[in-house]
């Protein structure tokens, strides 16, 4: 496949709200189980080991027209959990055994317990995450949640789940990080080359395949936009954050690059690079999970910084790391954990004298002419003023 045949594929399972590549995957072996999760991180390599394919849900995005899920939500929360509900409600997500929530907000939590009284039969499970990162407390914390999900996974599959089984999951999901940050630093490097455009829609798709593949697919696209030739434009290189939950429509990334901005890093689906590193295979394959999460993962407002001063590190780095010259905080509308956390890292970024710009937008926002206006003028000043 040619890189713009890649592109397409990808581009397909991101419009299929019907999850048809999920049902092609349990059809193709009898017994087969699909286990969706929400954003941000779960350790899809338990699922995995299970022998079920993790499959993503990201909301409906600007594709879905919520009807019955506002029937069960307040106006002033984020959309996804109602996009999500509507999905759900009109059988999209027949296909999926069971559902994973993170502990990403109340939000979250809420819809868990609603998926228990809605959909009976299902497995559903509220994943939560440690918020004391030493060893012995929420290390041991985290190991106990991971041992339930494995107990309760095992139940479902009617098959032991070994620790060989784990590590022979890791491996994959090592491999698969590897592909991930192979792809974030092309583009960091040749921005003009992978436009975050194609490479939300390259990362999407691990959403709903298999890992193996999603690693081969990943490195077909870095093979192929390396064929060919295109413009090298004088943008604004950025760091979007602040889209780690509910996920911007694609119209507003394309329009976030088409207002003069290379986007060089960014928070988006971070399940898919929230370890940063490889996990280890040498020691119990929970516990090496739990010392990953706990020492070696990305930060986002839905993690707690243990100490004041580690408070927008992460956010400094990425800008140093990536040679970015302004961030944009993109939150979706009525995201606490995000439009909380802001006013803090925009404090840190104005002190290091770094650019910065801030919106909100919804899954289905319309309007990007104001968005567009905003990141081409912030674009601009980066351009015409920074040096000054």
């Amino acid at each position: 496949m040619n890189v713009n045949q890649v592109v397409k594929r990808c581009e397909g399972l991101y419009e299929d709200l019907d999850f048809n590549a999920v049902k092609q995957w349990k059809v193709a072996a009898p017994g087969r189980k699909a286990i969706g999760y929400m954003p941000i991180y779960v350790p899809r390599e338990i699922v995995h080991a299970a022998g079920m394919l993790p499959v993503g849900i990201f909301g409906g995005g600007d594709q879905l027209e919520v009807i019955q899920g506002d029937a069960y939500y307040q106006s002033y929360i984020c959309r996804i959990p109602r996009s999500t509900l509507e999905l759900g409600l009109t059988g999209r997500l027949d296909c999926l055994d069971g559902m994973l929530f993170p502990s990403i907000c109340d939000v979250i939590r809420n819809l868990s317990g609603m998926w228990q009284i809605m959909f009976k039969g299902k497995y559903v499970k509220y994943f939560d995450l440690p918020q004391n990162y030493d060893d012995a407390t929420g290390g041991q914390f985290y190991v106990h949640e991971m041992r339930t999900l494995r107990s309760d996974l095992e139940k479902i599959s009617g098959k032991a789940i070994s620790d060989q089984d784990l590590r022979k999951s890791i491996s994959v999901y090592n491999e698969n990080r590897k592909a991930v940050r192979e792809l974030y630093a092309y583009r960091a490097q040749k921005p003009w080359q992978a436009p975050t455009s194609e490479v939300y829609l390259v990362l999407r798709a691990g959403c709903v395949l298999p890992p193996e593949e999603h690693t081969a697919l990943i490195r077909d696209y870095l093979r192929e936009t390396e064929k060919q030739s295109r413009p090298k434009r004088d943008n604004a290189r950025i760091v979007l954050t602040g889209s780690f939950c509910e996920q911007p429509p694609l119209g507003l990334i394309k329009s976030i690059e088409m207002a003069g901005c290379y986007v060089v890093d960014d928070d988006f689906q971070l399940i898919q690079s929230w370890l940063l590193d490889d996990v280890s295979l040498e020691e119990n394959p929970l516990e090496a999970l739990s010392k990953a999460f706990l020492h070696r993962s990305a930060s986002t407002a839905s993690k707690y910084d243990v100490k004041k001063e580690d408070k927008g590190q992460f956010l400094l780095r990425q800008v140093k790391t990536r040679g970015a010259e302004g961030v944009i905080f993109a939150a979706a509308s009525f995201c606490d954990p995000a439009l909380l956390e802001r006013p803090m890292l925009q404090e840190i970024l104005a002190r290091q004298k770094i650019p910065y710009t801030a919106f909100k937008y919804a899954e289905n926002t319309g309007q990007m002419a104001p968005i567009r206006e905003q990141a081409g003028t912030f674009a601009d000043s980066i351009k015409l003023w920074s040096a000054a």
